[in-house]
């Protein structure tokens, strides 16, 4: 074994880096660290001296570090004081010196179906390898490799795909990130931990026998958890979903671990997990589900205590606005949606808000990221004005805000106040929540709303939704959205609990929807999450918004953020599928999914759902400036109000017109 050369022979007495030797597999077991649940091993192939160096996970996280202080021997002031220009050096030179990787150990099925053991070699996301350096980097550390490990090209980026695909794959054997990752027996989603009861459900009909016992000490576990479930102590999905699932929106915002663990069934058969106490734990690198051997003494948890506090709404005659008229500070008088689409046509229009402030904040050691932001837009060295400048010319060319029209809170409780029927129920209601009256309270609510269903709108009510959109009857379809005031809030998302209407054609059947809209403020699932944290009925009303539909050649949700990754500042997450973005919300579809870096550049493909290829470059790149924009978005929607954190990610539905336009139908907080 050759040791690498160091200076301070006592500082890294422990450190089992070696330069110059084949790999085997003990030595790898031996280097390596634990990533996403496989072993990983850093590799630095130096060029210039025809040798690698097989770094010591534990002791060098970095391979820039490594390179510029143990091979070039650089003080770490020195390499802080010019990250980025060295950074440059070792992943974007065409004639650069070091080629920097990470082999991985997997497992896998051969032909025969026999299990096999593989290497798995890749680059950072950022690296530009062209595809002969790929080849010369794969070839390089294949042939010190033991040659009883397959060893397989995994490329790191759109473009390295591309660049590989004119180099046969006799010569680089490659697996793409979705062809990897996509069968994974076990899939972290949202990272906790949880001390709780296991409820195994092998069908929906046995889940919606037992929902009613369901409790805040119960982990679910089945197949696909219906939208619907209850606040628990944590999910297990059996089969396949991905980070932007309601379900999983849904984990993130209660702090829930969350997971896929596709063998279950034998886990749950083979130790007798059903109803039993266990210890559940999701972590990027791990998910662990073990059984305990007793009941444990649990406190309720935080949320029982939890209360989300709502501004007073604004409920004084106000009229039906055009969402292009309305702002951010609105939400008291139309609602959370509403007020944030008429906030994005602002900022669209006017092109005055400060797109940038993301990339100002540090990332130790930078001091910020203007220049990566001037390279995303194309340009060089320019001044802060010329950078805020560019990136608002480029959100507003690359995105539009969708036209319609809000109904304030004022119209429905008007509406309300009209029917003495109604303010009955609702008062029952009321009732039942302060007697906690638990049994009682779903009837309650599905009689309130098949009332509101069924109720006649005033005149003066109808007339203001009929004006809204006067050609609605000439077949134009409309689609009509709820903007509630409990909904897109800190600590409370309500994400998929209320109801929007996607096939709106006639007056009668806007009026028929708005009514609905209404109603699902009261559906038994939204009253008990609003009760659950402190949300009194009295303070909950319900905005509407009604917009033309546009129809859509693809659509999904994009987040500002790494779901499974939250130290991730670089990456935004984005969920796609063919035809309306309602299929990824609904979960009808399996979406592709893609990783876009707002930083360095470049995208991944992660997963391709339900179709069997993935989409075109042309669009690929149409993506990279949408996620771009959404990056940029997050700059003014999370940072520009007092309190504000630019760091906080942002959740965007969207869709891509017939002419390639990118239409935003909702922008809220993500909930971390």
């Amino acid at each position: 074994m050759t040791a690498a050369l160091f200076t301070d022979a006592e500082e890294f007495a422990t450190d089992r880096t070696v330069v110059g030797e084949n790999l085997s597999l003990p030595l790898f077991r031996t280097l390596s660290g634990v990533l996403a649940g496989h072993p990983y091993l850093k590799v630095v192939v130096d060029r210039t001296e025809h040798t690698w160096h097989l770094l010591d996970t534990a002791v060098h996280p970095f391979h820039v570090d490594y390179v510029a202080t143990r091979v070039l021997g650089m003080p770490m002031a020195a390499l802080d004081a010019d990250l980025d220009a060295f950074n440059a050096s070792v992943y974007t030179a065409p004639d650069r010196r070091f080629l920097l990787g990470v082999l991985s150990l997997h497992t896998g099925e051969d032909p025969e179906g026999q299990e096999r053991t593989f290497l798995v070699l890749e680059t950072t996301e950022a690296d530009t390898m062209g595809g002969e350096l790929l080849a010369e980097f794969y070839e390089f550390v294949r042939e010190r490799v033991d040659g009883r490990l397959p060893v397989l090209l995994k490329p790191a980026n759109h473009r390295q795909e591309e660049e590989l695909a004119a180099i046969s794959e006799q010569r680089v054997p490659r697996v793409l990130s979705h062809e990897l990752f996509g069968n994974r027996t076990r899939t972290p989603l949202n990272p906790g931990d949880a001390t709780g009861r296991l409820r195994f459900f092998r069908t929906h009909e046995e889940y919606a026998a037992a929902e009613s016992s369901l409790g805040w000490a119960d982990i679910v576990a089945m197949a696909c958890l219906p939208d619907d479930v209850p606040r628990v102590a944590g999910f297990v999905n059996t089969a396949p979903i991905t980070p932007l699932s309601h379900t999983n929106v849904l984990a993130s915002g209660w702090g829930i671990p969350n997971a896929i663990v596709r063998d279950l069934e034998q886990l749950v058969d083979a130790d007798g997990l059903d109803g039993a106490w266990v210890s559940y734990r999701v972590r990027e690198d791990e998910i662990l589900l073990e059984l305990l051997d007793e009941e444990p003494a649990l406190q309720a948890p935080a949320w029982h205590q939890q209360r989300i506090r709502l501004e007073p709404p604004l409920l004084d005659d106000t009229p039906v606005l055009s969402l292009h008229r309305l702002r951010a500070a609105d939400r008291d008088t139309y609602g959370t949606k509403a007020a944030n689409l008429g906030e994005l046509h602002h900022v669209l229009d006017s092109r005055t808000a400060d797109l940038t402030a993301y990339y100002g904040r540090p990332r130790p050691p930078r001091e910020h990221l203007y220049h990566h932001l001037a390279a995303r837009l194309g340009l060089t060295s320019p001044s802060t004005a010329e950078l805020a400048s560019r990136a608002a010319d480029f959100v507003a060319s690359t995105v539009a805000a969708p036209e319609g029209v809000a109904l304030p809170f004022a119209l429905q409780q008007h509406f309300l106040a009209s029917s003495p029927a109604i303010q009955q129920g609702i008062g029952k209601l009321k009732m039942a929540l302060e007697l906690d009256a638990g049994d009682a309270l779903d009837p309650l609510c599905l009689q309130l709303q098949h009332l509101i269903r069924q109720t006649p709108l005033p005149d003066s009510v109808a007339r203001q939704v009929g004006q809204a959109f006067p050609g609605v009857d000439r077949g134009e379809r409309l689609v009509v959205r709820s903007s509630s005031n409990a909904e897109d809030l800190p600590g409370f998302s309500a994400a998929g609990v209320y109801d929007s209407v996607t096939t709106v054609r006639s007056a009668r059947e806007l009026l028929d929807a708005v009514r609905q809209v209404w109603a699902s403020l009261v559906s038994p699932r939204s009253v008990r999450l609003r009760h659950q944290v402190g949300i009194s009925l009295d303070d909950t009303y319900m905005g509407v918004i009604v917009q033309r539909y546009e129809p859509a050649t693809l659509g999904g949700v994009l987040v500002t953020c790494n779901p499974t990754r939250r130290e991730d500042f670089r990456n935004v997450y984005l969920n796609c599928s063919p035809g309306s973005p309602e299929q990824v919300v609904d979960g009808t579809v399996l979406p592709q999914q893609y990783l876009y870096n707002t930083v360095e550049g470049g995208g991944r493909t992660v997963a391709l759902g339900s179709w069997d290829e993935g989409l075109p470059a042309a669009t690929r790149a149409r993506l990279a400036d949408l996620s771009l924009t959404g990056r940029l978005l997050q700059s003014h929607f999370s940072g520009s109000e007092p309190g504000g954190d630019v760091d906080r990610a942002l959740d965007i539905e969207w869709l891509m017109t017939g002419q390639g336009d990118f239409r935003l139908v909702q922008i809220r907080p993500y909930a971390l």
